[in-house]
This record gives C-alpha cells, structure tokens and sequence, in this order.
C-alpha cells in the first residue's frame, strides 16, 4: 500500500477508531513482590525497518508509540507508563474490550499530538519504546533510540504491517513475556477457528472492504490490517490495498461486500454503489463510519479487540452471502 495511504488510513481509520489505547500505568512488579517472572530470556534482539535493536534485561517502563501498541502489551500483561493519544470522536478509554486489562493499574500519561512527542516520552523515563505499528521515521526513530531501546515497525514505510499473532510475538520478545504472548495468540486462534466453524460458508468466497475516506473509496487488501480480519475468518481477500474513484465503485463486486466509512444511509443514497452486483443482491455488510465501536475493534486488529470484532461482524457476513443486508 502506498505509504501516503497508510498514513490517511491510520489518521483516518485508526486514530479515529481508536488505535493506540490507554493502558494503566503501573510498573512490572518483580516474582518476590507479588508478579511473575519473566517467560523470555535476555539479552534479545528484534530486527526492524532501522536495524536491530538490543535489549538487554526485562523492562520495567514500557512506553508504547504505536497506534495500536498499547493493546498488545496488555494482551500480554504488560502495563505501559505512557501510550500514543488518538484523535477522533471514538472514546477509546472506553473501549469495552479492553477494560479489563485498564483496570490493572492507574492510568498512563498520554502522548500528546498528531506526531511522536519525543520530549514527552523521555520524561517518562521508560526502558522501552514499542512502536511496531508507528509508522515512525528514521529520525524519530533515531531520537527514541537515544531515549531508550526502541523496536520500530518491520518496514520504513509502514507497508505490509506485522500481522496480529506477529505483533504479539514481537511484544512478547521484546518485554520478556514469550509464553504469555503464545497463550495469547492460541486464544484469540480458537476465536477465529470457532467462527469458522460456525460459518463453513465463509471459506474460499471472496470478500471486498470498501474503505471511505473523506468520500474517496479503497478497495482495501491485507497489507492493511484491518482487511486481516476477513481473511481470517477464511474468506478471499485481495493482498493490496487501491485507490478508487467513485465511478470505479462496481470493482468492489464480490462474493461479499463490505463498507467502512460511511453510514448505511450515505451508501444507499450512491447510485454507482447501488448498481455493484453485491449490493443488488443483498450481499453486503454496512460497517458504520470510523466513530463505531466495531470500526475501533478493526483499528486495534489486537488480541484483545479482535474476538470482540469477531462476534460482532460474523452474523452479519452470514447474512449477507445469504442475500440479506446487514448493518447500519
């Protein structure tokens, strides 16, 4: 995908659905007082976009500049001091799959503004900077690394992000919690697998999320998290994400479509859109615009927000390959 789309989705689709979270703020707490003892082994070193990074003992302070970071140390138990603030409408404090897990501890201070602030995590001190879904640049990077050891998201464009079980892994190597980040990727499997089950007509048929910003539509692909899900589920995703005009509507056809970035009203009301086969017939999932609870579960595509998008979205994939829309 084009870094400059990555870039409008993230804006766009994930700090306006809520990516980057709000986690609790209290420190790792040593085996003698109470915690557990690290599952991983230190030294470890994590390849990225910028070269490897080194780190050398359990962290204590973990810092997360990631749009979605902060959901992934939690999955894991892991209770960041600081995390990315989002813009948007959605109340990403809120977030009911995550609550749980914020319960832990106090709040962490949030980092202000639309790019990394790199003075304000220095104050907070931390002993490690995940920002595997940052998008942040050589410089920032160079920054952050001088601050504390920083693992950056695997390519210098952000292109083709780390999936959801290797992000997990990744924040699992990286904070010395390797068993719990494998339960957690084996949980939130047998999410995906029980939907599947479930839904055996999901498998092999082929599905379009059409992706609305500011009225322009993508036919978003996996190289884009949030078309992950879908695939998932065992349904036929396209691997690139393209930008569309909005004549180009009827290239959304497929064995489902589904719609992100505009109310079902908005939709129907575009006779291009209306004329695409799947919407003829039924065979289209309305998603919501991004300020919707499912639109931020899609955002995080975390382990912890993902069996929440699951079961929310399943019935109505259902629906619609039976010819029945779905959605609001």
């Amino acid at each position: 995908m084009p870094r400059s789309l990555l870039r409008t989705a993230a804006a766009c689709a994930v700090l306006l659905l809520a990516l980057a979270g709000c986690s609790s703020g209290t420190e790792e707490q040593p085996a003698e007082a109470g915690g557990t003892p690290p599952s991983g082994s230190f030294p470890v070193t994590l390849e990225h976009a910028f070269g490897s990074t080194t780190i050398e003992e359990q962290p204590q302070r973990v810092v997360t500049v990631g749009f979605n970071d902060a959901d992934f140390a939690l999955a894991v138990g892991v209770q960041p001091v600081g995390v990315r603030e989002n813009l948007g409408d959605y109340d990403y404090e809120q977030r009911p799959w995550a609550q749980e897990a914020l319960s832990r501890g106090p709040a962490p201070q949030l980092l202000s503004g639309t790019d990394i602030p790199v003075e304000q995590v220095a104050a907070l001190q931390p002993d490690l900077i995940l920002g595997v879904y940052s998008f942040m640049d050589q410089a920032t990077y160079d920054a952050l690394s001088q601050i504390a050891p920083t693992v950056a998201q695997g390519t210098v464009d952000g292109t083709n992000p780390a999936t959801w079980d290797e992000q997990t892994r990744i924040t699992g190597q990286a904070t010395g919690r390797t068993a719990e980040a494998e339960q957690v990727i084996a949980d939130t499997q047998a999410r995906f697998d029980e939907a599947i089950q479930a839904n055996p007509e999901f498998a092999g048929k082929t599905l379009k999320l059409g992706f609305y910003i500011e009225g322009t539509p993508y036919d978003m692909g996996t190289d884009d998290l949030r078309a992950q899900l879908f695939q998932g589920l065992g349904f036929d995703v396209r691997p690139d994400s393209q930008t569309l005009s909005l004549e180009e509507q009827g290239l959304l056809d497929a064995d489902v479509l589904t719609v992100l970035g505009r109310s079902r009203a908005e939709s129907e009301a575009d006779p291009v859109l209306r004329a695409v086969p799947a919407v003829e017939q039924g065979r289209i999932v309305y998603l919501g615009a991004f300020d919707t609870e499912f639109a931020a579960a899609l955002g995080y595509s975390s382990p912890l927000s993902l069996p929440y998008a699951i079961d929310d979205v399943s019935p109505k994939l259902a629906e619609a390959l039976a010819g029945t829309p779905a959605g609001s």
